[in-house]
């Protein structure tokens, strides 16, 4: 008889599936590790700041107990925050400048906003000498926090303040280039040395709108008034390559269907093309341009200059609105067109706007902290420049810093005209109620010379009627203090 080897073969096949499935499970194990390693990795060089920084991230109190509060300064090394330890130990936050940074640097009391905020990790780590820190842990003392420094330009910082006043409304500037934020006022503002004390009155105040922490650069939503021009210009040269043929006969006022549209001051402008049209900021030449465009196609560009969508910032922002579909009447059209009705913008929105025309269409994602330094000074980490987005053409872009630079030179911007730079922008009265003569005053532009580049400022004075006479004032002196420095 022969002898059959079915037996060992069984074996055999069974040893090798077993293998088999050993080997399977080891794979599977390794790529589980890797891909926990790979998202531990994410998560400590992008996300981890984000949940450090989240207000309910419990471990920010167990950082404060051994780490005091690094300081906040100005770009220019001065100290705009800081802890001060009494002899008892004892910490308190102080700002030497009280008022003029509130909403860009914020506050440290009862919770906290602006830099106080979204750089709270950068300012409870610390970066000292590491036999410095061994030895302050067994002597059971704190160690120094880093100090976060910033883009903001304290003489420029301080001009717009000075220049808003007592009015209500909002300043920023922006470098064009790079996205830095040189400046950041709003009024109403506070004093976050005395925050504490005055919370309860504070938030007693139920029109929350109007409260004095609303930071109205991000947060304020205004009717962007003639400002909003800017968009509709470059929805007509989109859609009519002969643009420069446009011609139109203002007589201060026109009415359609059962819309009337005035001029301001009901001005009688006369004959004009798309250039005067703009420079002069006609109304009723707009209103005829804005029912000559498609509906859909002006929606769709508006939502590429952000419209409707998230703003690339680090401060809590509202979304500025534009409703415009093929179902609007004509009163909604016009409206529209001149930036009056639904639309509305915040002052950093436009600003964002403005920055991308300035620099060629390329919009840079703005920031404020420049780098991190550990007490002696020496860098923890720099925040470097990035594009966040190519809003329009480069040749769109051309387009329009001309007919902002006509407004300079032939219209509503004449007092930055003849300076040391050049400027161009866009002015604007937006009307908010049915109060006639009651205006917000706009003003959104930039100028710029060989040696210090291109800024870019956006101006609002609440209830301050014509642009020209309210806020190109303030940007002339931010400009001035820019240049001259």
């Amino acid at each position: 008889m022969k002898k059959t080897s079915t037996g060992r073969k069984s074996k055999t096949s069974t040893k090798r599936a077993g293998n088999r499935e050993f080997v399977i499970i080891t794979y599977l194990f390794v790529a589980v590790f890797i891909m926990m390693m790979g998202y531990f990795a994410y998560f400590q060089v992008f996300k981890s700041e984000d949940f450090i920084n989240s207000p309910y991230n419990t471990r920010q109190n167990t950082f404060a107990e051994h780490v005091v509060r690094g300081e906040i300064l100005s770009s220019d090394e001065k100290v705009l925050a800081q802890t001060v330890v009494g002899e008892d130990g004892s910490e308190s936050r102080y700002y030497p400048y009280g008022a003029m940074f509130a909403h860009a640097v914020g506050y440290d009391s009862n919770g906290k906003s602006g830099i106080e905020s979204f750089g709270n990790f950068n300012l409870l780590r610390s970066h000292a000498f590491f036999l410095e820190q061994v030895i302050n842990g067994i002597q059971d003392k704190k160690n120094p926090g880093d100090n976060i420094v910033t883009t903001l330009n304290y003489s420029l910082q301080e001009t717009a303040y000075q220049a808003l006043g007592s009015n209500r409304g909002a300043v920023v500037v922006l470098d064009t280039a790079t996205g830095k934020i040189l400046a950041m006022v709003s009024k109403p503002d506070f004093d976050p040395n005395s925050i504490a004390s005055q919370w309860e009155s504070i938030i007693s105040n139920t029109d929350s709108e109007n409260s004095v922490l609303v930071n109205r650069v991000t947060q304020g939503l205004y009717p962007p008034g003639s400002t909003f021009k800017i968009l509709t210009t470059l929805e007509y040269m989109r859609e009519n390559s002969n643009y420069q043929d446009y011609s139109y006969d203002c007589q201060g006022s026109i009415t359609m269907e059962n819309t009337e549209i005035h001029c301001y001051a009901n001005a009688v402008h006369g004959a004009e093309d798309l250039q005067a049209s703009f420079a002069k900021s006609c109304n009723t030449s707009y209103a005829n341009i804005g029912l000559s465009l498609n509906r859909t196609k002006f929606a769709g560009l508006c939502r590429e200059l952000l419209f409707d969508a998230d703003l690339p910032v680090p401060y809590p922002f509202n979304k500025s609105s534009f409703v415009l579909d093929k179902s609007s009447n004509t009163d909604q059209v016009t409206q529209m067109a001149i930036g009056q009705g639904e639309t509305l913008v915040t002052p950093m929105h436009m600003a964002l706007i403005t920055s991308a025309i300035a620099n060629n269409g390329t919009l840079m994602r703005p920031y404020i902290i420049d780098h991190t330094e550990n007490y002696r000074g020496v860098t923890v980490k720099n925040y470097k420049p990035s594009v966040y987005s190519t809003l329009i053409s480069e040749g769109e872009a051309g387009k329009l810093q001309e007919l902002m630079s006509l407004v300079v030179s032939e219209g509503t911007g004449s007092q930055l005209n003849g300076q040391s730079y050049q400027a161009a922008g866009k002015t604007g009265s937006a009307e908010f109620s049915n109060v006639k003569g009651e205006s917000h005053a706009w003003f959104t532009g930039y100028a710029s010379t060989e040696e210090k580049g291109s800024i870019a400022v956006t101006v609002i004075v609440e209830n301050g009627g014509a642009g020209s006479t309210a806020a190109v004032p303030i940007a002339k002196q931010v400009f001035d203090t820019y240049f001259a420095q």
